[in-house]
C-alpha cells in the first residue's frame, strides 16, 4: 500500500483527477480501450468534476461503477444519477456506460446478466474506490448477509444486503477489486484514516478494505 497525505481535498481532488486521466490515456495508447470503475457517494464527486473535462478519446473509455444500489435512475439515492450528472458530461459524455442496475425486483434476478456484460471489461484498466468509516468498500460491508462470498467467492458480481443499508446492493467483488491493473483508494478526514490504521491490522471479514489495501494507492486529506 502506498500512502499520499495532501494538504488539503481540494487539492488532492484536482491532483487524482489528473492522475486517473493520465493512467486512462496511457491506457489507450496499448488497448483498444480502457475500463473505469468508480464508486458512488459524495467524496468522488469533486474528482468527476475535474476528470469529465480530461482530453481523452473517452469514447474508448468504459465506465462503471464499483457497486449500485439496487434502485432506478430516477432516484436520488442512485450512484448512476450521480455519474451522469457529474463524470458522465463534458467531454466524458462520450464515455460507454456499463450498468450495475436492470429493471428488476431484485439484483438476483439480473446478476447473470448483468456478470456477462462486465466480463469483457475485465481487468478493470483504473479503478477509483472509496471507504467507509465501518471499513466497507464498494458494498462490501461487514455483517452483509454474502459477505463470505463477497471476499472469498469466484463471481464477478454480488447481491448484497447489509444493516443499515435501507435497499439491497449489488457490487464488484474483491476477486475483481483487487484484479484492477491500477487501483486508488481516496478518503478525507481524521475519522476515515484512523479507520485505514485500524484495518491494516484486522481480517477483511471484520474489514473488507483490508482485502484490497496491498497493491492499492491511497489519497487522504484532513479536510
Amino acid at each position: 500500500m502506498k500512502f499520499i497525505d495532501y494538504p488539503d481535498s481540494d487539492m488532492m481532488m484536482m491532483d487524482l483527477a489528473n492522475v486517473l486521466a493520465g493512467e486512462l490515456e496511457n491506457t489507450l495508447l496499448t488497448h483498444d480501450f480502457a475500463s473505469f470503475a468508480v464508486p458512488g457517494g459524495t467524496t468522488p464527486g469533486p474528482i468527476f468534476d475535474v476528470l469529465c473535462a480530461a482530453d481523452l478519446d473517452w469514447s474508448r473509455v468504459h465506465v462503471m461503477l464499483t457497486d449500485e444500489r439496487w434502485v432506478p435512475e430516477t432516484s436520488d439515492r442512485s450512484n448512476t444519477r450521480l455519474l451522469r450528472e457529474r463524470l458522465l458530461t463534458n467531454r466524458a459524455a462520450k464515455a460507454v456506460y456499463v450498468p450495475l442496475y436492470a429493471d428488476a425486483e431484485t439484483p438476483e434476478e439480473k446478476l447473470s446478466e448483468l456478470s456477462d456484460a462486465l466480463a469483457p471489461e475485465l481487468p478493470i484498466s483504473v479503478m477509483l474506490l472509496g471507504m467507509g468509516a465501518d471499513m466497507h468498500t464498494a458494498s462490501i460491508f461487514p455483517g452483509a448477509d454474502q459477505l463470505d462470498h463477497a471476499l472469498n467467492g469466484d463471481d464477478l458480481l454480488v447481491a448484497m444486503r447489509a444493516p443499515g443499508a435501507p435497499e439491497p446492493r449489488i457490487t464488484l467483488s474483491a476477486n475483481v477489486l483487487r484484479g484492477a491493473m491500477s487501483r486508488h483508494l481516496v478518503i478525507v478526514g481524521n475519522e476515515k484514516r484512523a479507520a485505514l490504521e485500524r484495518a491494516q491490522g484486522m481480517l477483511p471479514e471484520e474489514a473488507p478494505i483490508a482485502a484490497i489495501l496491498p497493491g492499492t494507492t491511497v489519497h487522504w486529506a484532513e479536510s
